[in-house]
């Protein structure tokens, strides 16, 4: 069996403890492998310190390389950045929000607002389900619009109110 590899923590116990208390919840076991390492007298394995910790061993694995390669700050980095930029642009975003506002030009279905995407703004096209959550969360909305016969109602009603109105 091949020898487990020896990692010596440069940090006090104390400092480990306050670093710990410090970092966010996703960090902290990594902290706790430090301070496992730095409690026991043998060295321990990966299978060993993943028990401790109960975590996969290639997990206890990575962070002990990290540690040993780039110290506390390597250990401690984490590489998530955030969010994915929306595809969707401030422009688009305003084009969509005033056609489904308007009443004679709004949008029958997702699959007609794809069209209208992909034929003014993006050739490529857009996914189905991202046009859809983004129309949702974005404008609260469903695309249920006025019937266009229903429309053209509204229209000859006010005109023909207007004409009661003049005549009057």
């Amino acid at each position: 069996m091949a020898k487990s590899k020896q990692i010596v923590v440069k940090e006090s116990e104390q400092e480990l403890i306050k670093l710990k208390h410090k970092q966010p919840v996703h960090l902290r076991k990594r902290i706790d492998m430090l301070l496992v390492l730095k409690r026991s007298d043998a060295s321990l394995s990966k299978l060993e310190l993943s028990k401790i910790l109960k975590v996969n061993h290639n997990t206890a694995q990575k962070w002990r390389n990290l540690y040993f390669e780039k110290g506390i700050e390597g250990l401690l980095h984490y590489g998530k950045i955030g969010f994915k930029p929306s595809i969707i642009s401030k422009e688009l975003h305003l084009e969509i929000q005033s056609r489904l506002n308007s009443p004679k030009d709004a949008f029958t279905s997702y699959i007609d607002l794809i069209k209208w995407i992909t034929d003014n703004y993006m050739p490529q096209g857009i996914n189905y389900q991202t046009i859809n959550s983004y129309v949702k969360r974005n404008f609260g909305a469903k695309l249920q619009v006025a019937r266009k016969s229903r429309i053209n109602k509204m229209q000859e009603d006010s005109d023909a109110f207007k004409k009661l109105q003049n005549n009057s």
